[in-house]
């Protein structure tokens, strides 16, 4: 019988790092709602749900699928709830991969998870410059030259957000929280807007036929499979477990109530999407909340859609920025990138890390400029990030599993609740989602398990000049 892999060791993260300075031990549950909310809502919510009403046009359906998306997030949130208290060290699913399988998956899970953060970065970054392209043109038209600049403004908002992070973990806190706070003010003020002043949704036309019999369980699947990346990024306080003043009770806090913050804000938009608009509107509506938007803002409601979702945006890029950097931050303190990295400033800011991570992102943002014919790169680059995301989830819940085994007694603060049945969904729902990334993106989910391999001579290369600079 071969024997087991060697645990990769724990690590006090009092210790002195590799490298210079120290993270800062200066965050609260407060911090880790706002980097949640930051890194979850964006974009999503205004195309999923046209996407979501055309598979399922039936208003009972189309909102319990929201329900069903949260509830899928908060099975996962008790799980990572435990291993965050249990590794109160910064890096996310890094550290958890790192400790229960050891270091080389740790490293191609911190690398992947790396590569996933620079383009979410990336790809809301562009989205950024189009919302600010399609501002201008609308109040500035006397100014053609400024048009058409998506990519300057997406290179510039990265770097500007990066800089903002550069002197200190306080000043990017103070950022993802103002941010977040504004992007939750203002979808629930547009909420509350609709619901005050648009008429009940009538139509003339008849509901569009909702499907049964195998046919409905196969759209029941792809609406829950769209609503579950709209919620994408709930996990977000788990990357700062060294920074946060309690992480025993302030990781779990700020994971769980963050995705219940999630499901309110997300059930409440799509209710007040059916409370506006006929089903049949909704499907299919690249951007539904837009159109109720429109049916009592009129022309202003480009404006007020476009400079909510620039907010919600920048929000997201800080957040990504904060994720990214502390993902190689951990790498690097642990011998599996160079010392380098794990430098930090007197503010608590890994600066070699966050300017990697900025580079990182500003490399993918120029990929749109290599398109050639109809061949669409950028667009690949995201089904690969988002095969990632699902990965990280599935090692994540693996490495549950694993530590409960093998580590029975230690210490916990928080055990997850349900546990080993909500581990267990949490682990089949991530499987099946790589499955279906397989069959139905099969060219992209190749791509995607490629990338994945690259980490192996990464990781030998590294752990070799590791060695050789410690001789």
């Amino acid at each position: 019988m071969p024997t087991p892999p060697q645990a990769a060791p724990t690590l006090d993260p009092s210790a002195p790092v590799r490298g210079r300075g120290s993270l800062l031990r200066v965050l609260g549950v407060g911090f880790g709602l706002a980097v949640i909310i930051g890194n979850t809502i964006g974009a999503g919510i205004l195309r999923t749900p046209g996407e979501v009403a055309a598979r399922l046009p039936n208003s009972w359906l189309f909102i319990g699928v929201w329900v069903l998306g949260g509830g899928y997030a908060l099975l996962g949130a008790f799980s990572m709830s435990e291993l965050a208290a249990m590794m109160p060290r910064s890096g996310g699913y890094y550290v958890f991969t790192r400790r229960a399988l050891g270091h080389f998956m740790g490293f191609a899970v911190g690398w992947t998870d790396w590569l996933a953060q620079c383009g979410t970065t990336a790809a809301v970054s562009i989205v950024i410059g189009e919302y600010t392209d399609k501002l201008l043109r609308l109040h500035l038209p006397q100014y053609p030259g400024l048009f058409g600049r998506e990519i300057e403004v997406a290179i510039a908002v990265t770097i500007g957000m990066a800089l903002l992070q550069w002197r200190g973990i306080r000043w990017g806190s103070t950022v993802q929280n103002l941010t977040s706070a504004l992007k939750a003010l203002g979808f629930v003020a547009l909420v509350a807007a609709i619901f005050a002043f648009a008429a009940p949704a009538a139509s003339s036309a008849p509901p569009p036929v909702l499907p049964s019999g195998l046919p409905l369980l196969v759209a029941l699947v792809m609406a829950a499979q769209a609503v579950i990346y709209t919620y994408d990024g709930w996990y977000g306080a788990i990357y700062f477990g060294e920074e946060l003043r309690d992480p025993g009770k302030d990781a779990p806090r700020s994971t769980i109530w963050g995705v219940v913050s999630l499901m309110v804000i997300y059930v409440l938009v799509n209710l007040a999407l059916v409370h506006a608009l006929p089903m049949g509107t909704i499907a299919n509506d690249k951007l539904a909340l837009g159109s109720a938007a429109a049916t009592i803002f009129g022309q202003w409601t480009i404006t007020i859609i476009s400079v909510l979702m620039i907010v919600s945006m920048l929000s997201g890029i800080n957040a990504y920025h904060l994720m990214a950097s502390r993902i190689s931050f951990a790498m690097s303190r642990d011998a599996l990138l160079p010392p380098v990295v794990a430098r930090v400033n007197r503010g608590g800011t890994p600066t070699t890390a966050l300017f990697l991570s900025a580079a990182g992102a500003v490399g993918l943002t120029l990929l749109p400029l290599l398109r050639v014919g109809q061949k669409r790169p950028f667009e690949d680059v995201l089904a690969i990030v988002t095969f990632f995301f699902v990965t990280d989830y599935l090692f994540a819940y693996v490495a549950m599993f694993v530590l409960r085994g093998r580590e029975p007694d230690a210490p916990r603060p928080y055990r997850a609740w349900g546990y080993p049945w909500t581990t267990a969904l949490a682990l089949v729902g991530s499987l099946a989602f790589v499955a279906g990334a397989l069959v139905s993106d099969t060219r992209n989910s190749l791509y995607a398990i490629l990338v994945l391999a690259l980490s192996y001579p990464l990781y030998k290369a590294f752990r070799f000049l590791g060695k050789n600079a410690a001789a």
